[in-house]
């Protein structure tokens, strides 16, 4: 297996990756207005935020599949 091979899991970390830099650039925004003291930026921004945990999450979901297929690719390994 060389290292351009894709393994379960990759695509869901790459995409919790930039799920969760989407958010935390969306954080940096929301909070910038209220250290210039100018007002803040409307609910939406707040929600888009959010996306950093969601981001997390998905990241985390791809890392647990993809332990998850190595267990199993292992234990098939030893029953040989």
């Amino acid at each position: 297996m060389t290292s351009e091979t894709s393994r379960a899991g990759d695509l869901l970390v790459r995409i919790g990756a930039v799920v969760f830099v989407v958010g935390a650039v969306a954080t940096l925004a929301t909070i910038t207005p209220l250290f210039l003291g100018s007002d803040p930026l409307p609910t939406a921004a707040y929600l888009v935020s959010m996306l950093m945990g969601v981001g997390f999450a998905v990241a985390g979901a791809g890392v647990l599949r993809s332990i998850a297929v190595q267990r199993r690719e292992a234990r098939e390994a030893a029953r040989r």
